[in-house]
């Protein structure tokens, strides 16, 4: 009987042991601006003004995820939000896995390539949806504050033969 006493408390201290191991987790935040193209770029208006911007805003998109990552340098997450283009008069809500890529450039930056994948509905339009494909690309300090670039494909359409889709730039915010 004291034979099997031994290891079986050896065993049991090593399943608490690693139990209380950390734990690493991410969450993260981000802010964009989707753009579109300035179909009056250059013409003169009837007041006389010139249209000067290649690029002009069309909406606003929020998303919010957590996961798992291994050194910062490899994370998988489940991130929602909610994204309003304005040109195409609609608000969709993305759920998607994001998979996301960052190598150190430098002491104290990150660039990042990250993709999602997953399902996107559109609010008011009854069951119109589709799934949802992005990827982005930034940059990130070490204090986990970044500026990327991203495009996302909603998969469905609302006018024939116009997919909903953006092209946008905005500020994220993720804490390891």
């Amino acid at each position: 009987m004291n034979k099997l006493i031994l290891p079986l408390l050896l065993v049991l201290s090593s399943v608490v042991c690693i139990g209380q191991a950390k734990k690493e987790h991410y969450q993260q935040f981000s802010l964009s601006l989707p753009f579109r193209g300035n179909d009056t770029y250059g013409q003169v208006d009837n007041n006389g003004n010139r249209s000067d911007y290649w690029f002009l805003p069309d909406g606003i998109s929020i998303k919010y995820g957590i996961g798992v990552f291994q050194k910062k340098w490899a994370a998988l997450g489940m991130h929602a939000g909610i994204n309003w283009i304005g040109s195409d008069k609609v608000v969709t809500v993305p759920v998607f896995l994001n998979g996301r890529l960052s190598p150190k450039v430098s002491d104290d930056a990150r660039i990042y390539i990250h993709a999602g994948y997953g399902k996107s509905i559109a609010v008011g339009r009854g069951s119109l949806m589709g799934t949802y494909k992005k990827i982005a690309l930034g940059l990130e300090s070490e204090e986990g504050i970044s500026i990327f670039i991203e495009v996302e494909d909603h998969g469905f359409s609302i006018i024939p033969n116009h997919k909903i889709w953006s092209f946008s730039v905005g500020l994220a915010v993720i804490t390891f």
